[in-house]
């Protein structure tokens, strides 16, 4: 089995053609100035809302009042402790639950494809719950699992799930059939087929799934939090209005919004390299 394991990768190497005609590089910089463009496009959407649309202003608040606020004022250090105290746990929480939600798609994906009865009986389902409305089905984890912050990860968990799911199924549908074929004609099992054929075809449509799931683990973290807990940035956007502290509030949403787009530049960068070796004809398409 050595030897069709050597003759399917070389096989492999060959329908992805070899290396990629753009260099990695070119891409890592791409997403680095798609990444200042979206930073760019945010603040400049931030100035036009401030200073388009009528709102108290109690409650409006630019930049720059979320500057002053975070490093100007006397108030700065210990307004910045608790932002960024409320940020590491929600970091944590979206760090852990995100981590689960890949693991068990790519392991619940692994045994749909191995057994399409299993697939047939339980894909239903997980389409079904993916249809609940997130609000909805939070509180109801919370009396199940408690209000804490395993709850709030398991949150983080179910969002980063379900679409990366549907993207790894796909990913490992998408293995050419003569190279399943040649595993068989040679004695492998469907075990083999998964890791040496299926799960390398699938690594594109996984860090698909990986830069799809990242805002959605975010929100999902903030909205547990939110629900469930008195921790993190979703508690800290709830508690603030009551203390008519509605700059903390746009303070914790430009920090989150900064967080989520570096940690989807990230997993684009870290992809770079992965689809240079699995898939260099997707990467030189980018």
């Amino acid at each position: 089995m050595s030897t069709v394991a050597v003759t399917v990768q070389d096989e492999i190497s060959e329908s992805t053609g070899g290396r990629a005609n753009r260099p990695a590089l070119k891409r890592v910089v791409r997403i680095l100035m798609l990444l200042v463009i979206g930073f760019a496009s945010t603040f400049a959407l931030w100035y036009a809302f401030v200073h388009t649309i009528t709102i108290d202003a109690l409650v409006k608040k630019s930049p720059s009042d979320v500057w002053t606020y975070l490093f100007s004022t006397k108030k700065a250090p210990a307004n910045r402790r608790a932002l960024f105290d409320a940020l590491e746990t929600t970091l944590g929480n979206v760090f852990v639950g995100y981590l689960m939600g890949l693991v068990t798609s790519i392991v619940v994906s692994s045994v749909f494809v191995l057994s399409p009865a299993i697939r047939r009986t339980f894909m239903p389902f997980a389409l079904l719950l993916r249809s609940v409305p997130l609000i909805a089905m939070t509180p109801i984890i919370g009396l199940i699992t408690g209000y804490g912050l395993a709850s709030v990860r398991i949150v983080t968990a179910l969002v980063t799930f379900f679409p990366s799911l549907v993207n790894i199924s796909l990913g490992l549908e998408s293995a050419p059939k003569q190279s399943i074929d040649l595993i068989e004609a040679y004695g492998g099992s469907n075990r083999t087929a998964l890791l040496k054929v299926r799960l390398p075809y699938a690594v594109p449509p996984l860090f698909a799934a990986m830069r799809i799931a990242v805002p959605g683990a975010m929100v999902g973290a903030l909205l547990g939090e939110w629900l469930l807990t008195k921790q993190g940035i979703g508690s800290y956007l709830a508690d603030r209005p009551a203390r008519f502290d509605y700059t903390g509030v746009w303070a914790a949403v430009a920090v989150v919004t900064t967080v989520a787009l570096v940690l989807y530049a990230l997993v684009g960068i870290i992809e770079t390299p992965i689809l240079a070796r699995f898939n260099p004809e997707r990467l030189s398409e980018d």
